[in-house]
């Protein structure tokens, strides 16, 4: 993972008086998986949605794959996947014709049975997203991301609100669209998530970035500063024995 596939350099977003990105600079390497992790209003989903092309920034440079914002934001807009919200498709239509529509939107010739299999969805192609579970929607929100055929997907906060077995099924399902060759950009507030998920993370409060390394690197060097945990932690935690206990399989309705 040599190559720089997305660079930022001196980011701002002002509104008004408020800056809510204060010159944040990171490069996304082609192949990772890069987490944006902070609080709310920290501007984590600013900094994304300026680099996915749907906000306008007020200074600082962002190049993708080769490609300068300011210059070039169509061509960006053709080899990036942004995940939609459920609430964007159209009701009518079932899953099968969703995708069908999006590949004449983005001119791409992609087999929508293949890419609902990918996703677990095979046997969901005639339902209409409504009558899908939280875990289903999200699954079929992340496959939309895929139809044009992306260099690199945006994920934000994609498992909010999902229960443990759906939160694991949508890691493995990063983790395959990965192993395609796809860099992934992710937000979240679990953090067992983006440990499990990210080569890297940047950790984002106030608008700067205040740390930035792999998560076990982070925690080696919280650990050699002298911290400690107030309690001691087990071997597993409720999370574990939940899954133990109901399977691995997705069992989802």
């Amino acid at each position: 993972m040599s190559n720089t596939i997305i660079s930022v350099k001196n980011l701002v977003k002002n509104y008004g008086n408020f800056q809510a990105v204060k010159g944040v600079s990171f490069d996304v390497m082609e192949g990772e998986i890069f987490g944006l992790l902070g609080p709310n209003g920290a501007g984590k989903s600013t900094t994304l949605e300026i680099i996915e092309t749907l906000r306008e920034k007020t200074s600082g440079e962002v190049i993708v794959d080769g490609l300068n914002l300011d210059k070039q934001p169509n061509e960006i807009k053709k080899i990036i996947g942004v995940q939609l919200q459920t609430s964007g498709y159209y009701p009518g239509l079932n899953l099968l014709q969703l995708i069908e529509l999006f590949c004449g939107l983005y001119n791409r010739d992609v087999d929508p049975m293949e890419l609902l299999e990918m996703v677990n969805l095979k046997d969901k192609a005639k339902a209409k997203v409504k009558e899908l579970s939280g875990g289903q929607k999200q699954r079929f929100s992340v496959a939309t991301t895929l139809i044009n055929q992306p260099r690199i997907i945006f994920l934000d906060e994609p498992t909010t609100g999902l229960d443990p077995q759906a939160r694991r099924s949508l890691w493995e399902l990063v983790k395959n669209i990965r192993a395609r060759g796809t860099t992934v950009i992710i937000t979240t507030h679990y953090m067992d998530e983006a440990e499990y998920l990210c080569d890297r993370v940047a950790i984002i409060d106030a608008g700067k970035i205040i740390a930035m390394d792999s998560p076990d690197k982070l925690v080696d060097n919280l650990v050699a500063s002298g911290f400690e945990r107030p309690k001691e932690m087990k071997m597993a935690n409720l999370e574990d024995v939940f899954i133990s206990l109901t399977g691995h399989s997705l069992r989802e309705g």
